[in-house]
């Protein structure tokens, strides 16, 4: 209870209701606070409720807020035979009625708000059958069902579109995307024209690229379809292949067996299926369903706190006890004649538990024979795209063997060629090694010699002459080759030139042609696009004032449909008002004394009674305050004047008998003088 009552602490502390309450605080409302407090909860969910219940009856509130509970679906806890306590409770503002539906309100409060926002068109008007003889009033309730059901879908069709991640503003950014993309492309296209009319047969050659791009659609479509009949090609091997399978196992089956064994193996499996049917599936059936109920009702309950739980528990435990004291009863008046039949029911209750699990042992088999056949049958299709053949059987699969085995012994040679290989290269690594540190000390060695004769570096010398000898030559053949092929690319590149002049002279003549064909053109271009706008212009006008039209027709929709449901809702409000007072009259008019004073104006007359009377008794006590209020101030001041006489006199009594004490202390202190 203790977490039931935080959490409605924390929902009403939070928006937007921020109502700084604490546990305390909150625990120590009044019945008519926390009303008022159901109340504000309920007028967030339906605004239609957002009343001060101070300015209506008991009876009225209790009833607004049962109906829209009502609506919204609410169970309160306890039977059917708590439901007039849940009334009560509910017009008296009692912690125990209100707490929980506080916390069932505060914790689906979006979905109630939901639930009550379709219960205002959703709810039917239920109509008297003698009123729908007439016509008038039969069509306009076909019309209500019809807009009821056209709303219906129309918030399905919402929710979706609320659902789908899409929006308004994503939508028009796309759209604003794509015109800018679209313009980019008419744009490119017009460059890509320009450019290509200048090109001589363009017509031709842009024929020829439809016909190219058809032609590769074509191929597209066509190799789509290949693979499609591949596919399907493929499923078709797989069905051949299990029904091979299958036809195998059946020759196996015709040809290991005889006619008997096949009936006694078809009636075996009759007989394990007339079980599954007739007893195994219908029990798994009905306990599924039974299941199910119980799940649902569980679902329709409301939330259930830790609290009622442990009242479930200490229930479930009394009625296992009550259980365990008839069992023992039963045990106790235990009858000879019913040893037999309980010997039998205990034999036949242990032959069906082994009959079930004996069929679930032979349904797993079956179905795992069924798996590992559809396991060998994928293996089978996935050797057969691997190798491009069948499984090999018997003596192909020897032949295989073999063949397997004479290359295990080539391989084997191989790998011991490779190992000599392997020694012989690092013995030729080491001996590398070994001339390598016998070059190193002879360099050292010439080094030291020709230290010694005075002529370091000698050698060196040598070596970086000879090679930049060699590096000059290896130069100067390239350079060789280098202008002979500059010389020979100069002669071709002549000859190359004067052929392309010679070629290019009648296609600049034709050239010549088509520019001033092509001015001529554009100019009557320029002339069709200034038609071609003045057009568009035009259409764009129209369409404007199209536009305006149909939103100025829909604006006039949208202002007749909020007038008539505002005309429906003060219907409805005057249809209530007149309902009261017509309860109003017949409770007025009623000979009954007890329905006459329920009436309001009966009640009314009773207050201004009572608040008469009260005036009437406040002024005679003001009256005989105003009569006693001289000599009850005199009185008063007697009484300050004899506090003040008081309070003198203890102040004297008070100086006495600080006189007497000083006194007595200086009798004393001469006293001892003479003695000394």
């Amino acid at each position: 209870m203790s977490d039931q009552i935080q959490l409605i602490v924390e929902k009403l502390n939070q928006e937007p209701f921020r109502k700084n309450y604490n546990l305390i605080t909150f625990d120590s409302l009044e019945s008519m606070q926390l009303l008022q407090l159901l109340n504000d909860v309920l007028g967030e969910i339906d605004p239609k409720h957002a009343v001060d219940i101070r300015e209506e009856l008991p009876e009225q509130t209790a009833k607004r807020m049962l109906s829209l509970l009502g609506i919204l679906k609410y169970k309160p806890p306890g039977s059917i035979s708590d439901l007039s306590t849940f009334r009560q409770g509910l017009v008296t503002g009692s912690k125990p009625v209100i707490h929980p539906l506080l916390h069932w309100l505060l914790q689906r409060t979006n979905e109630l708000k939901k639930r009550a926002y379709l219960a205002r068109f959703l709810v039917k008007l239920e109509v008297p059958a003698e009123f729908l003889q007439d016509d008038t009033v039969a069509d306009i309730n076909k019309q209500y069902e019809e807009l009821m059901e056209a709303f219906k879908n129309l918030h399905k069709e919402c929710e979706q579109l609320r659902t789908s991640g899409l929006s308004t503003a994503e939508i028009r950014r796309d759209i604003s995307a794509m015109e800018e993309e679209k313009d980019q492309l008419v744009r490119r296209v017009e460059r890509l024209k320009k450019r290509v009319e200048t090109v001589q047969n363009h017509q031709q050659m842009l024929e020829i690229a439809r016909q190219l791009r058809l032609e590769k659609e074509r191929e597209d479509s066509l190799a789509q379809q290949k693979q499609e009949q591949k596919n399907q090609l493929f499923h078709a091997e797989q069905r051949l292949q299990r029904a091979q399978f299958q036809l195998k196992e059946m020759h196996h089956a015709v040809v290991d067996s005889k006619p008997e064994s096949l009936m006694k193996k078809l009636e075996e499996e009759i007989n394990f299926n007339s079980y599954l049917v007739n007893e195994k599936i219908p029990r798994e059936l009905e306990s599924k369903k039974n299941s199910v109920y119980f799940l649902q009702k569980v679902v329709a309950e409301p939330a259930m706190s830790q609290s009622d739980l442990s009242v479930l528990e200490i229930k479930i435990n009394e009625v296992n006890a009550q259980m365990n004291q008839l069992i023992e009863k039963r045990m106790m008046k235990y009858e000879p004649t019913d040893s037999k039949l309980s010997m039998y029911r205990q034999q036949a209750s242990i032959i069906s538990r082994k009959k079930a699990a004996k069929a679930e042992e032979l349904q797993a088999a079956r179905e795992e024979m069924s798996s590992a056949e559809k396991q060998m049958l994928q293996k089978t299709s996935e050797a057969h795209e691997l190798e491009g053949s069948d499984v090999p059987k018997g003596d192909e699969f020897k032949h295989y063997v073999n063949k397997l085995r004479s290359k295990s012994t080539f391989y084997k040679k191989k790998r011991l060629e490779i190992a000599e290989i392997t020694a012989e290269y690092g013995i030729l690594q080491r001996t590398e090694e070994l001339l390598k540190q016998r070059h190193e000390a002879i360099q050292q060695q010439l080094q030291a010699i020709e230290d010694k004769k005075g002529i370091s570096g000698y050698s060196y010398t040598q070596e970086e002459l000879e090679r930049v000898s060699a590096v000059k030559s290896e130069m100067d053949e390239m350079k060789g080759q280098t202008l002979d092929n500059m010389s020979e690319m100069v002669r071709k590149l002549n000859t190359m030139v004067a052929e392309k002049k010679a070629n290019l002279a009648p296609v600049i003549k034709e050239l010549r042609q088509l520019r001033q064909k092509c001015q001529e053109l554009t100019q009557e271009c320029d002339e069709k696009k200034i038609q071609y706008d003045s057009c568009a212009a035009g259409l764009e006008s129209n369409r404007s004032t199209l536009e305006q039209e149909v939103k100025g027709l829909l604006e006039e929709c949208v202002q007749e449909e909020s007038n008539y449901r505002y005309i429906n809702c003060m219907k409805r409000n005057l249809e209530i008002q007149l309902q009261r007072a017509k309860e109003e009259m017949k409770a007025y008019i009623s000979p009954d004394p007890q329905e006459r004073r329920k009436a309001i104006r009966e009640q009314y007359t009773r207050m201004i009674l009572e608040q008469e009377n009260l005036g009437k008794k406040l002024r005679e006590k003001q009256k005989a305050v105003r009569e006693s209020h001289g000599p009850n101030m005199k009185q008063i001041k007697m009484w300050q004047d004899f506090e003040q006489l008081m309070e003198c006199k203890r102040e004297c009594f008070l100086k006495q008998q600080n006189q007497t004490a000083i006194g007595q202390v200086i009798q004393e202190g001469g006293k001892d003088r003479l003695v000394l």
